[in-house]
């Protein structure tokens, strides 16, 4: 266990439970559960307007805070561009994702166990040549309804919105969308242009994670900010 943690730096819910960035991160689950009173929150999409702002780590430490809450978790890397959970969670990437969809492996096969309880990891699976195609098929649709019937809740790490239009497809597949904003990094229109791309698809916008924020001159930290 203590091997396989020390290759997830990262994921700090894990590494460092008591941290305030994993209180930030129970605070944003608990705050998703709370977001909706009449329909429930199930497939959550985690996405950002451009590149390298923290979202697939904030996916990993939201799925991983779900899977501690005792929910029956799946991450999806739906990043089929450049996919990093594997690489979190030391996993192999053979198949995954681009494998089901393609149709040459079912469901069962697409995902792995990772070594936190209760998380399961579908990874990217090969790189595609056409990833905004595979995210628009009706066999994406069919996937996500049928993982519905076998997890509580589905977590996808999507490509950034202003790259190409693999999340706004996926977003409109989704229940809500979460949007990771580097503080400091992304400017303000830049911010409210990919918010305007998810609007355009009908997507549900769960909240912001303004990341990066530091709270002394010496350390790192993660701000949320929730809201519809």
């Amino acid at each position: 266990m203590s091997q396989q943690l020390s290759k997830q730096r990262q994921l700090i819910t894990l590494t460092n439970p008591r941290s305030p960035v994993s209180e930030a991160f129970r605070a944003l689950r608990t705050n998703i559960d709370f977001s909706s009173v009449d329909e429930r929150i199930q497939v959550i999409m985690v996405t950002s307007s451009g590149p390298e702002e923290g979202k697939s780590t904030v996916s990993g430490n939201l799925a991983a805070s779900y899977a501690l809450s005792d929910k029956k978790v799946l991450l999806i890397d739906a990043d089929l561009r450049k996919p990093t959970a594997h690489k979190t969670f030391t996993l192999s990437n053979r198949y995954g994702l681009s494998s089901l969809l393609s149709q040459q492996v079912d469901i069962e096969d697409a995902i792995q166990d990772s070594n936190v309880p209760n998380l399961s990891i579908m990874t990217s699976g090969p790189i595609p040549p056409n990833p905004a195609e595979m995210m628009a098929s009706n066999r994406m649709t069919a996937v996500i309804q049928e993982l519905r019937q076998r997890y509580d809740v589905i977590i996808i790490d999507t490509p950034p919105l202003l790259a190409v239009t693999d999340a706004q497809i996926v977003a409109s597949k989704s229940d809500g969308v979460i949007m990771v904003v580097s503080y400091g990094k992304v400017k303000r229109d830049i911010a409210i242009k990919a918010k305007a791309n998810l609007d355009r698809v009908g997507a549900r916008m769960l909240g912001v994670v303004l990341n990066n924020v530091k709270r002394k001159a010496s350390e790192g930290y993660y701000y949320y900010y929730y809201g519809n």
